[in-house]
């Protein structure tokens, strides 16, 4: 008996409510691409093109042959903590528990989302203090928060703490700090740590969550001041810090954040279902290689050195130098060479002129335009000498 078999093909129709509609592919792969593909000069993404140390992955191979491949524990491997809390020490003064108030993560972007995940509920708001590094805001946004954007003062890019005053309510919660700070190079001083004590002395729900990734690329003898220098802001305080960034090696994704251990166990709870753990082989390295001081205590010198080639090449050209503190970028204001836009003037740089940058407005929620564009001069010598011979013939 013949069975006649009909399928009926249905049209499944539904629309997908973006939780991110106003993000699209980030700046760094859109201005990344466009080099590529005018075959120009990469000044754009924020990463070293020379190689990494080679006692560091002697190390993490190493580590794999030995059989160090499976997962590490949820926080972080134990030896690697303990490394980090006597870096700490040495560099802080202050003593933190490796068992309770650093935990390992994925780089640095998934502490900063981990931390606004544990901590901002819905309808919290969260001081993003700009221009902003662009990973703030959409994870802010993903919490349910609501980012409230306080300027930087546009004429040195320092704290604008009065303004930051007045944006505080009862429904704030977080205050994102950067320092060194992407994209502008400023650096925060003592005064602005007792400004900030200050303030959550008197508004004891608000906490920091520090994105301080460059500490130890800092420049001109300028101490880095952070969370840790103080015991109080320690306290009530997430700081996060990179692996990738301090160590060239922004592919490998390693950083930490140190918080109380009641921030910790809350922040954990986020990472564990994020990425559970992280490289193992990769950690047990960083424990050995951190044994050396030296491997981090000297990279504020070589990126100085690095800055000051940079702007040196630059001196003739049409730009302005905007003074940098720390952080391997140089912001450059064009102001007196055309009036188009930053998007605009960034885009013929890297089509017509081939040196690509990233365009200062993405940084400010609003798309505020004062006419700059950022540079990286984490990069070889002929790299920087080539850009900067570029730029100096506009």
């Amino acid at each position: 008996m013949l069975i006649s078999v009909h399928v009926i093909e249905v049209e499944y129709k539904y629309m997908i409510e973006s939780k991110l509609p106003k993000v699209g592919t980030t700046i760094f792969a859109t201005m990344s691409q466009l080099a590529a593909e005018h075959n120009a000069i990469n000044l754009s993404q924020g990463f070293p093109d020379f190689p990494v140390s080679e006692e560091l992955i002697d190390l993490i191979y190493r580590n794999m042959q030995m059989g160090h491949n499976q997962y590490a524990p949820m926080a972080g491997l134990p030896k690697l903590r303990e490394a980090i809390a006597h870096k700490i020490d040495k560099l802080y003064n202050l003593s933190v528990s490796a068992e309770t108030d650093i935990t390992v993560t994925a780089g640095a972007t998934e502490a900063i989302f981990s931390s606004i995940m544990a901590l901002v509920h819905k309808g919290d708001e969260v001081i993003v203090l700009e221009p902003a590094y662009d990973c703030y805001i959409p994870a802010i946004e993903l919490a349910g928060g609501k980012p409230v954007p306080v300027l930087l003062n546009t004429t040195d890019f320092s704290v604008d703490w009065e303004a930051v005053e007045r944006a505080v309510n009862g429904n704030t919660r977080v205050l994102m700090i950067n320092t060194p700070h992407n994209p502008t190079g400023a650096v925060l001083s003592h005064t602005d740590l007792e400004r900030l004590k200050k303030l959550l002395e008197r508004n004891p729900k608000l906490t920091v969550i520090s994105d301080e990734v460059y500490e130890h690329i800092i420049f001109d003898e300028v101490p880095h001041y952070g969370m840790l220098n103080d015991p109080f802001l320690a306290s009530r305080s997430v700081a996060i810090y990179s692996f990738g960034k301090t160590f060239h090696a922004t592919g490998w994704k390693l950083g930490y954040a140190v918080a109380p251990e009641a921030l910790s166990k809350e922040i954990r709870k986020v990472h564990q279902y994020v990425t559970f753990s992280v490289h193992t082989p990769s950690q047990f390295a960083l424990a050995s290689y951190l044994e050396n001081e030296e491997h981090y205590k000297g990279l504020h010198t070589f990126y100085q050195k690095k800055r000051n080639a940079f702007k040196d090449k630059l001196k003739d050209s049409r730009f302005r130098i905007v003074p940098c503190y720390g952080t391997y970028f140089q912001l450059l204001d064009y102001s007196a060479i055309s009036d188009q836009s930053d998007k605009e003037f960034a885009n013929y740089l890297t089509k017509e002129l081939g040196v690509a940058g990233i365009p200062i407005s993405v940084f400010y929620s609003n798309g505020f335009d004062p006419k700059m564009l950022r540079f990286c001069f984490a990069k070889g010598e002929d790299t920087l000498t080539k850009a900067a011979e570029i730029l100096c013939k506009i």
